[in-house]
């Protein structure tokens, strides 16, 4: 499997620090230098985005060590509300198309419990203008904070009613929305918990620790709404 060099850890480089320490320092850094203690990152081929370097902290979110996540393929690790969106991102970075995108994704830890980020990619390139590689950012979301994602007041009601089987016109009823509304933010909540239908939009909910134990109606957490 072919690996990517990046620029600043070539050894040509001139550097009073170790030939290492300027690759590992931009990989802790926002494009223009800033750092961002809140993102961990990763390098990975632009050909096949397969993971050629990440930090420990990167590869710790999926229960792996650095030396693990190396050569898994990227769009393994996270899940899209819309797969084929973001792999045509990544597309678009190693055509020269676009030079960065930021998109909400789902990562898995190694207990098998999902966590809500937020992925930014950045192509890199040469002094000549060929690509060498994409930098990946991961920033866990505030969702994660409570351990699970966080709904509106007014979602959170939509999918008390959905989880105590109301239908889409009882639900507009009693919220005073249009059957339109309830379908739009139903199908929001389907793409976001990747659950074909409603019933397994439920039972992502349950697994999610979404409601309270043993209270029915069930009741969204508190915790769970912003």
């Amino acid at each position: 499997m072919a690996t990517t060099s990046f620029p600043d850890a070539s050894p040509r480089k001139k550097s009073t620090a170790p030939p290492a320490a300027p690759a590992r320092r931009d990989l802790i850094r926002e494009p223009g230098g800033a750092p961002r203690a809140a993102a961990c990152t990763a390098h990975v081929s632009p050909a096949d985005l397969v993971v050629t370097a990440a930090e420990p902290e990167f590869a710790r979110q999926f229960g792996l060590s650095a030396d693990e996540i190396c050569g898994r393929e990227l769009l393994e690790l996270l899940r899209s509300p819309d797969p084929a969106e973001l792999r045509e991102q990544f597309t678009a970075l190693s055509s020269g198309r676009s030079r960065k995108f930021k998109e909400r994704v789902t990562g898995r830890d190694g207990a098998g419990r999902e966590f809500p980020a937020e992925v930014t990619g950045v192509a890199v390139r040469k002094p000549s203008g060929e690509m060498a590689g994409i930098v990946v950012f991961l920033r866990r979301t505030a969702e994660a904070a409570t351990g699970g994602p966080v709904l509106s007041a007014l979602d959170a009601q939509v999918l008390e009613g959905v989880a105590s089987g109301e239908s889409t016109v009882q639900l507009a009823s009693r919220l005073y929305l249009s059957r339109q509304g309830i379908e739009y933010r139903v199908g929001q909540m389907l793409r976001r918990f990747d659950a074909p239908n409603r019933p397994a939009l439920v039972a992502r909910a349950h697994a999610l620790g979404m409601f309270a134990a043993g209270q029915w109606p069930p009741r969204v957490l508190p915790e769970r709404v912003r």
